[in-house]
């Protein structure tokens, strides 16, 4: 199949599946004689896999680590739990660091009366922040 047909059997983009094969994370694709790009069902499965891994968030760098577990029959599975539970600990912080932004935005508009003057206690946090 084409490009464009691979690109909606896996959900990803046809830029991205260029991006994906000039970055060596899919192999380079079989051409026809005019050129064109064609894909089978192995190169399908692999899109799926890199756009769900993609999907949980992981990096390029990881999901090329993950390609490479998931490639090979002798990989041990606590390698790739190990892979998981560094990325799960990556978005714990994201969490506790966003939970942080909330309830210090939180606290700065319980603050502001949110009137007509011009006086904002979430401009004066701001500004004393910045200094």
């Amino acid at each position: 199949m084409n490009i464009g047909a691979a690109a909606k059997a896996s959900g990803v983009s046809a830029k991205m599946i260029r991006y994906y094969e000039s970055i060596g994370l899919i192999g380079q694709a079989h051409r026809t004689e005019a050129g064109y790009r064609t894909y089978g069902q192995d190169d399908l499965r692999t899109l799926g896999f890199i756009r769900h891994s993609r999907e949980l968030g992981f990096s390029l760098a990881e999901v090329t680590r993950l390609l490479a577990l998931w490639r090979d029959d002798d990989r041990a599975s606590a390698d790739v739990k190990k892979l998981a539970m560094a990325h799960i600990e990556e978005i714990d912080r994201k969490i506790a660091h966003m939970a942080a932004m909330r309830d210090t935005l939180v606290k700065l508009a319980d603050c502001c009366h949110g009137d007509g003057h011009p006086d904002c206690s979430i401009l004066d946090a701001l500004s004393q922040s910045a200094g």
